[in-house]
């Protein structure tokens, strides 16, 4: 099968089309011919040599979380799945390849595209655990900064599911696409805090930071570090706020069947897609790199 691979940590450059053994399937996985996988902002930054420290990568590395396919092959310990299911979920193997490996997969709503399914795992899973993590309740007021990528626009719509008042941090040009979410917006970066104070008059409960910096705004506006969760930011431990990357142990078919569910249902809204083929992953990894752009990055 052809796949995407790295030798050695690096830019997007060093990312390269490889031919690899189709892998097979053991115990409880199964075997998915991919349709549609995501990237990550994980993906460049273990690419990068960035995480080494904390994360040690075998080589060569197939890169790769979350993807969409049809079950083609299962382990001896599956029940309950056949060859043909479409499925979505997380990649025990690599999502950047023709075929991966799957524990924890459920079945796609058939409402929902290859593209569509495939923005749920990473950015759904990490917006519903900070979200716990926070403890956010209906009648709070909750600051999502920036609300306009693929975390935030999950994120906000589940605070907002939990019946909270959201005013999320995006560039102006995104403001109306949150407003569509019910989402009251503002800008992020310098005099952040005295906007949302200005929005939020009778003050913020919660900050789920989903990667535009600003943390100590979100000290000021909480007095404090209490309720304030970042996923992307490492100046989180110098200031002793609480940071979340999420393990293994996180990944569970419950909450990626909800949201699949609500989004198959029009109950939640996904982000945005920008498709780029398998063999144009370098090409796909510089553009989240570089940012700009809202919502999610797919490989078809």
């Amino acid at each position: 099968m052809k796949a995407i691979s790295y030798s050695a940590y690096g830019g997007p450059e060093v990312l390269e089309t490889v031919d690899v053994p189709v892998p097979e399937p053991s115990g409880n996985q199964v075997r998915i011919a991919i349709r549609a996988a995501g990237v990550n902002p994980f993906d460049w930054k273990v690419r990068s040599g960035s995480m080494a420290e904390v994360m040690k990568v075998k080589f060569p590395k197939i890169p790769g979380s979350e993807v969409a396919g049809v079950v083609d092959a299962a382990g001896s310990g599956v029940s309950g799945v056949t060859v043909g299911d479409e499925m979505f979920g997380w990649s025990d193997t690599g999502g950047y390849a023709e075929y991966a490996l799957a524990t924890v997969v459920v079945p796609k709503p058939r409402q929902l595209s290859w593209t569509d399914a495939v923005t749920i795992p990473v950015a759904g899973e990490a917006a519903d655990r900070a979200l716990r993590l926070l403890g956010v309740e209906a009648g709070e007021t909750v600051l999502v900064n920036g609300a306009s990528g693929a975390v935030g626009t999950m994120a906000a719509q589940l605070a907002r599911e939990r019946g909270a008042t959201v005013i999320g941090t995006a560039s102006v040009r995104h403001h109306d696409a949150l407003r569509e979410l019910g989402v009251t917006p503002t800008t992020y970066g310098e005099g952040m805090a005295d906007r949302v104070r200005a929005l939020a008059p009778n003050g913020i409960d919660a900050v789920l930071d989903a990667g535009r910096g600003g943390l100590e705004a979100a000290m000021d506006l909480r007095g404090g570090v209490e309720r304030i969760v970042t996923l992307s930011d490492a100046a989180a431990f110098r200031l002793g706020i609480t940071f979340s990357s999420g393990t293994a142990d996180d990944r569970n078919t419950e909450t990626l069947r909800r949201l699949g569910d609500l989004a198959a249902a029009g109950e939640l809204s996904l982000p945005p897609v920008r498709t780029f083929s398998l063999t144009d992953a370098a090409q796909a990894q510089r553009a989240g790199e570089e940012g700009g752009g809202r919502g999610k990055i797919v490989l078809r």
